[in-house]
């Protein structure tokens, strides 16, 4: 074992310090070292916290933006949508409009075809009403029958005046019978009276007398008897008022249909004697239904551009 042994020095020696200084200015540059490297690491860790958030912060400013731009999106699409909703209320005020100028338009065309309907009802019923004013005026002369009990005139499904044509003529003859020819004087009378009437023969196109007969004999034969019979007719009735033939001759014309337009079927002598007859009908101008038609649309045009001259006004 080895003893330590002390060096002293002398107390007369000069005692030297730097040693000690040494060491002391070593420690408190390890200190510093040490303090340094501390705040360096700490400084490392801050700086990355720091960068980790502002990479977070970044991160979240780019969702924010993102967010934003899908926030101005739905703006543009919820203006847009809007936009629309508004076109479309425009476009249904609109159609609601229309509709209502339409609705008006069809009440109006409803009432204008109620009123046509009626018109032309009108001259439907003229024709067969001046056909009772003919019946009648015979009648309050005549009678409704003859002596046999036979009816003087009739008026017919197809509103025509049947006349038997047995009280006219004989079997086979086109010669007027004597009771025919008072008869026919009544006629004369009764159409000078109706077409002295401006009102009534402003309608009229013409007075057909229309000749028929039965089946018997040929066709040819019947044609030719039913066209004399008939002519017979209209030269009695001229002749009979020749101020019927003076003031309304172009009113009259004559037709013979033979056999062809019976008014009963079969071949039994009841039947035969009734499609022997002289029918009278009044046609109508077409004229006249025409003018009726024309001022209808006339009158229906007027008031469609009225109404809408109303609506671009408004």
């Amino acid at each position: 074992m080895k003893i330590r042994r002390r060096n002293f020095k002398n107390v007369g020696e000069e005692l030297n310090f730097w040693p000690s200084f040494t060491d002391v200015m070593s420690t408190i540059a390890l200190v510093l070292f040490f303090l340094m490297l501390l705040a360096y690491i700490q400084n490392m860790v801050t700086g990355n916290n720091l960068l980790y958030n502002i990479l977070k912060l970044e991160e979240k400013q780019l969702e924010l933006e993102n967010v934003e731009g899908e926030l101005n999106v739905k703006k543009i699409e919820l203006e847009e949508t809007k936009a629309e909703v508004s076109r479309k209320r425009d476009e249904l005020t609109l159609s609601r409009i229309e509709l209502e100028e339409k609705s008006e338009i069809i009440a109006l065309s409803n009432r204008e075809l109620a009123e046509l309907r009626t018109k032309l009802e009108e001259i439907a019923v003229l024709r067969l009403d001046i056909l009772e004013k003919v019946k009648q005026s015979i009648e309050s002369e005549l009678g409704s029958t003859t002596d046999r009990g036979e009816e003087l005139v009739a008026i017919g499904e197809n509103a025509n005046i049947i006349i038997n044509e047995s009280l006219v003529f004989a079997s086979n003859s086109y010669t007027i019978k004597p009771e025919g020819r008072e008869l026919l004087d009544q006629f004369a009378i009764a159409f000078e009276r109706i077409l002295d009437d401006p009102s009534i023969r402003y309608y009229i196109d013409s007075i057909n007398i229309e000749g028929h007969t039965d089946e018997v004999g040929s066709s040819y034969y019947n044609r030719e008897l039913s066209a004399k019979r008939s002519g017979e007719v209209i030269n009695y009735l001229m002749k009979s008022n020749p101020q019927l033939e003076r003031k309304y001759a172009s009113y009259f014309a004559t037709v013979g249909f033979s056999e062809f337009r019976p008014i009963a079927y079969g071949s039994s002598e009841a039947a035969r004697q009734r499609n022997r007859r002289i029918e009278i009908k009044i046609a109508i101008k077409d004229s006249s239904i025409q003018d009726i038609i024309d001022n209808y649309l006339s009158d229906t045009n007027e008031r469609f551009y009225s109404i809408q001259g109303d609506s671009y006004e408004e």
